[in-house]
């Protein structure tokens, strides 16, 4: 080891000496001490700013039945300066958004069974967009990723949540289902976890996996199997989801009914091998049932009952057979009457759901993959200025033609 000059080490002690004369004297009053660490709101940071520049937007409807356009948050001065994200959260610039039947019943109907909307209320859940801004604790998601949006907001808490099977979540807040606020809406901030990556694909087929998810949902707990001869009631958007579905999945035969003529013309259009029955008006639920079965070549193993229509239901539990399925996927009015004994004598399942869950990683391979194709499903395309346009169009489809119906955004 090497040794200190003797004129180093004097060196040192009149450095240290000096350095001692300089030091301030101490006073003896009381000081105020400021803690080191200061909470602090974290913000997105300035890389994540977005170049949003249009004000936000909403389409809302009220319990008078007004439908409109107006001013909605977050505003565009809390998208540039991230101060409305809450930890967890991304900004999403809306892309396109579909109508749902579900829309269509807020607005014109004003509740759907126990969901009431008692005030102003914003619209839409069928959702896709690109991320502009991250709140610091988001790891999984950056700029610019292209995502569809599930609408669910859970409590990770309850039963439900905990086994999987989070529909259920008893302190569920779904977007659009009052009182919680829709997507229709320029701008959103929503929990990251509930926004799943699309890569390249359209942001209309990313908008179309929401109901694309309540298909799937329907399938796989009523399993259908290959070979299962399967009966599909409404060929609106839902039902031809699931004939898509049901197809690719080696059901034979497929039956699809409707009162609408245009939508089974679509329907074997994108599936030449399903037979489409035409639901005329004053046939009985029994007379409807045979009629069906006499098509399919046979009573049928399942009923995926798409429309939610009474009688519908009903000529779907007449049409099944002896220990088969009427699933119902469908939303209808809160009370019905059924044909109990036709269940109970042919000991027929009837079962029903509740949107979906676990559903979105499953759909969004089936479209990255071209197993499924949506895209002739959409009819109608509107600005999110023209909202109500395209309200009025999806709500007169039987005049229209309409099917499925995009509202899309600029930002």
């Amino acid at each position: 080891m090497s040794r200190v000059s003797p004129a180093v080490r004097s060196l040192f002690r009149q450095s240290c000496s000096s350095q001692l004369r300089k030091a301030p004297t101490v006073s003896s009053s009381p000081v105020s001490i400021k803690p080191i660490y200061q909470p602090v709101r974290r913000l997105a940071t300035p890389a994540a700013m977005p170049s949003a520049s249009k004000e936000n937007i909403g389409v809302y409807c009220n319990p008078a039945h007004d439908l409109w356009v107006k001013e909605s948050g977050p505003s565009v001065e809390e998208v540039k300066t991230g101060q409305a994200l809450k930890e967890g959260e991304v900004t999403i610039a809306i892309k396109t958004t579909g109508i749902c039947g579900s829309d269509i019943h807020f607005w014109r109907h004003g509740r759907i069974g126990p969901m009431i909307v008692e005030h102003d209320h914003i619209l839409g859940h069928e959702s896709a967009g690109e991320i502009i801004a991250v709140h610091p604790s988001v790891k999984t998601l950056s700029v610019g990723d292209r995502v569809a949006v599930e609408p669910s907001q859970i409590c990770n808490k309850c039963e439900p949540c905990l086994t999987g099977r989070y529909n259920g979540c008893l302190e569920m807040r779904f977007m659009s289902t009052p009182p919680v606020d829709g997507l229709l809406r320029r701008y959103v901030n929503h929990s990251a976890v509930w926004c799943h990556k699309i890569g390249d694909m359209s942001y209309e087929d990313g908008a179309m996996l929401e109901p694309l998810s309540v298909s799937l949902a329907g399938m796989q707990r009523a399993q259908i199997a290959l070979g299962d001869p399967v009966l599909i009631c409404g060929a609106g958007p839902i039902g031809l989801m699931t004939l898509l579905a049901c197809a690719a999945a080696g059901a034979e035969p497929i039956v699809i009914t409707d009162i609408d003529q245009n939508r089974l013309d679509v329907a074997k259009e994108i599936c030449p091998r399903v037979r489409t029955h035409k639901v005329e008006p004053g046939v009985s639920m029994e007379e409807a049932g045979a009629k069906i079965s006499k098509l399919a070549g046979g009573q049928l193993a399942t009923a995926l009952e798409c429309s939610g229509v009474e009688s519908s239901i009903g000529a779907a539990i007449y049409s099944v057979k002896f220990g088969g399925k009427v699933f119902v996927i469908g939303v209808g009015k809160p009370d019905m009457q059924i044909p109990f004994m036709r269940l109970s004598t042919q000991e027929i399942d009837l079962q029903f759901q509740y949107r979906y869950s676990n559903t979105w990683p499953r759909a969004i391979r089936l479209v990255q993959s071209g197993v499924l194709d949506m895209k002739r499903l959409v009819t109608h395309r509107f600005s999110l200025e023209d909202a109500v346009k395209a309200f009025e169009t999806s709500a007169a489809s039987a005049k229209t033609g309409a099917i499925k119906v995009l509202i899309q955004s600029e930002v």
